[in-house]
């Protein structure tokens, strides 16, 4: 991206539709993403209604896309991953944290019976609200991202669109035994996706897939000082 000149046209009709459909054969097809409803919503989702004006022209590519405050939208192979291993139903209902500007809570109101989409930005909560207010089965939830959202628990699948550093149990918690938990993963500076689920006596993740993925805020570990 270095040297490149950014388009903040907005996207003809024609160019998006051909955007995503190459989306779909290059990016997703070749990597894993087999799901055909979760391919079926990437290719009708207009993923450049989530980002910024100047960045419509890249909405498509491979690449996290800055939405300002920090914050970035996740890469489509990452979320279309985490999707596709979270084996969604038409009845689940879903938490997805870090939604962000709320393309991920566009594509899983496609896929589920209910979507509560948590976000910590302000601003991003207002940006997905505008863009997701004819998606009548997405409750929008401003706080803290770890936090999740235990008014509306117990969920059947609980999805995090992006890289945590530690999953807090009071977060899975708010899924229900025998549930599904899909997230990023970071592990020494590399990010990883994980997927596992929710028992009785608590949870397990296991690697799936190393992928560029947005580390979220408010997973932290915290370090301990040495002498």
């Amino acid at each position: 991206m270095m040297g490149a000149t950014l388009d903040a046209r907005p996207l003809q009709p024609l160019s998006a539709e051909a955007m995503r459909h190459a989306m779909v054969a290059s990016q997703l097809r070749t990597s894993a993403v087999s799901d055909t409803r979760v391919i079926a919503a990437m290719a009708e989702e207009p993923r450049e209604l989530y980002v910024p004006a100047g960045m419509r022209g890249i909405a498509y590519r491979d690449t996290m896309i800055d939405l300002g405050n920090g914050r970035r939208l996740n890469t489509p192979l990452a979320t279309g991953r985490l999707l596709t291993e979270a084996r969604l139903s038409p009845g689940d209902s879903v938490l997805l944290v870090g939604s962000a500007s709320g393309y991920a809570a566009a594509l899983l109101a496609r896929l589920v019976r209910r979507v509560v989409a948590v976000e910590s930005d302000a601003a991003l909560v207002a940006q997905a609200r505008a863009a997701l207010e004819e998606a009548s089965t997405v409750t929008l939830v401003e706080g803290p991202l770890e936090a999740g959202c235990v008014d509306h628990a117990p969920y059947d699948v609980l999805v995090i669109d992006g890289a945590v550093e530690t999953l807090p149990a009071a977060l899975a918690e708010q899924v229900r035994p025998g549930g599904r938990i899909v997230a990023g993963l970071v592990d020494r500076g590399v990010t990883r996706l994980a997927a596992g689920e929710r028992t009785v006596g608590g949870f397990g993740l296991a690697d799936f897939a190393d992928v560029d993925c947005v580390v979220l805020p408010g997973f932290a570990v915290p370090r301990r000082f040495t002498f």
